[in-house]
């Protein structure tokens, strides 16, 4: 791959941050389409400094707790705890999985969430991703506060997934996916029933900056289709609307959405 070395050892740390069973040396050289001996090199470097590690039983490289350390460092004093008490108490009202996105240029990642779920059925997804933008709720919902067009191109610049990977009603062309969002801005809120896939349902809502109105995040619930059907995702959401207004105007004082 071209790019500088630093452009290199982020990219090798995001390879390895969907492997938390480790990849052996070549799979990341591969990966990283560079030489092994570079690769080396670069994995040497990463270990020094804490942020990479050689399991002694397979040789395989992980990535240690340190980045995670500073994750939560960062949430710790950016204004998570001004956030989190009103996902806690989504989660609470809703029963299911409430999580937030930011918006971060042409990315929207998800940073924080609370499990209402207490027993039963739970759908709880990794942090710390991207929201895919095709299929899921939180995608639909920031594609649907901007135009047609700049919606269509902030999904050809993510890319689109393999459609065998989607749940069954996923969109499966454009005209089906601005279908979505036409009703998402009809309601003021995106919903899905089994797009990402089979047996989850969510709705999502963006948040908006008090200042200029400008889409700074998306708020959703997620969870079992068995218990969010289309009739229950709608009486959801003044609960979810009530909170992103909260959120709101809780982000002036939160680094969260800077």
């Amino acid at each position: 791959m071209a790019g500088s070395q630093i452009e290199r050892a982020f990219s090798l740390l995001e390879s390895l941050t969907g492997e938390p069973r480790g990849l052996p040396m070549q799979t990341l050289a591969d990966r990283l389409q560079i030489p092994k001996s570079a690769t080396h090199r670069m994995l040497a470097e990463l270990i020094r400094l804490g942020y990479v590690r050689q399991n002694p039983e397979n040789s395989r490289y992980q990535l240690s707790t340190k980045l995670v350390a500073l994750g939560f460092r960062y949430l710790s004093s950016s204004g998570a705890d001004i956030v989190q008490p009103i996902l806690d108490r989504l989660a609470q009202d809703s029963g299911e999985l409430v999580r937030l996105g930011v918006i971060d240029g042409q990315r929207q990642t998800w940073i924080a969430k609370s499990q209402g779920a207490r027993s039963g059925l739970r759908y709880d997804p990794d942090m710390g991703r991207d929201a895919p933008l095709f299929y899921t709720a939180s995608g639909h919902a920031w594609l649907a506060s901007l135009s047609d067009t700049e919606a269509m191109e902030l999904v050809q610049r993510q890319g689109i997934a393999d459609p065998a990977g989607f749940g069954p009603r996923a969109p499966r062309s454009q005209d089906e996916l601005l279908g979505y969002l036409k009703r998402a801005r009809e309601h003021g809120y995106a919903w899905v029933e089994e797009t990402s896939a089979v047996g989850t349902s969510a709705i999502a809502a963006v948040v908006s900056s008090p200042l200029d109105k400008r889409v700074i995040g998306v708020l959703s619930v997620a969870g079992p289709s068995a218990r969010l059907p289309e009739a229950r995702l709608h009486e959801l959401a003044p609960l979810l609307l009530a909170a992103t207004a909260e959120l709101s105007a809780a982000s002036q004082a939160s680094e969260l959405f800077a």
